[in-house]
Formats: structure tokens, sequence, C-alpha cells
């Protein structure tokens, strides 16, 4: 397979590897050396630190506490940063290759939780009184600006072509 910009791919990998690296630090950080944090942080009235373990993906879904969950997951997980990876190494436009990147960074942030710990360790929490939006980690920011940067390109990326 022949790289459409090698040096743009390059960048990127080197991207999604720091995503990887600062994704697993903050969790590092928040579930192993912060431990009298207790249940609760709370840093503002909206937003608080937690630890809690999510099972699932996105916002909890299909979350399951089957033995087999977490191998099931991170192995789609893989498959699809395989994939996208494979995607990157024919992008030649910035936009879409940086898009891709924090997709793949933060995939393989959540795939070594859940090798690691059998599930995906969020810690970010922003509520408003006694509604809450679903915790989450860098790793799932990275995905989400990741995938907003792509949908972006196709949108108004004009007529070329990752």
């Amino acid at each position: 397979m022949r790289l459409a910009a090698p040096k743009l791919f390059y960048k990127m990998c080197g991207l999604a590897a720091a995503a990887v690296l600062l994704d697993q630090v903050s969790k590092y950080l928040i579930f192993r050396v912060w431990t009298d944090m207790g249940p609760e942080f709370p840093v503002l009235p909206v937003f608080s630190l937690v630890k809690r373990y999510n099972t699932g993906i996105s916002f909890s879904l299909f979350a399951t506490d089957h033995e087999f969950g977490p191998w099931v997951f991170a192995l789609l997980a893989t498959i699809i940063a395989f994939g996208l990876l494979i995607w990157l190494s024919q992008t030649a436009e910035r936009l879409p290759a940086l898009g891709l990147a924090l997709v793949v960074g933060g995939a393989v942030g959540n795939v070594i939780d859940r090798v690691r710990e059998g599930a995906v360790m969020d810690f970010l929490l922003f509520h408003w009184k006694d509604l809450a939006w679903p915790a989450f980690n860098l790793a799932d920011s990275f995905i989400t600006i990741g995938v907003a940067l792509l949908i972006f390109d196709g949108v108004f990326g004009g007529k070329k072509r990752a």
C-alpha cells in the first residue's frame, strides 16, 4: 500500500499516539494517584470529577456484565481503528487526517481500558441541578472532535476526496 502523503500520515500517527498518552495519563492520575477523591469531586457548579466504569459503548449503550463484553467491544474498536488508519494512509488533506487521527487515538485509549480494566474509565461529568450528561473521558472527547471534523470536511470540504 502506498501512502498518499507520507509526512502527513506520520505526523497524524504521532498525534494519535499523543492522544492515547494524554488519555491514559489522565485516567492514571484520576483513578490511581488521586485515591482520596471520593465518588465525586465538584470543580465548578456545573462540572465534577468522578470515577465511573463504563462496560458499554458511548453513553453506556449496550452495557454488559458478560465476561466477554469488554473483549468483543475491544475487538470491534480495534478493527475500526485499523480501518481508519488505512483511510488515513490514503488521505492527503489535513482536516480529515486530523479527524481520523483523533478518532484512532481515542479508540485506542478506550481499547486499552477495556483490555486492562474490563471497562472504559470515565471521569468528566457535566451537570445542572439534577440533570447530568453521561460521564466521559479524554478519549471520548478526541473521538467526538474527530468525528465532528470529518463531518465538517464532508459537508464543507468541496470536491476533494480523502
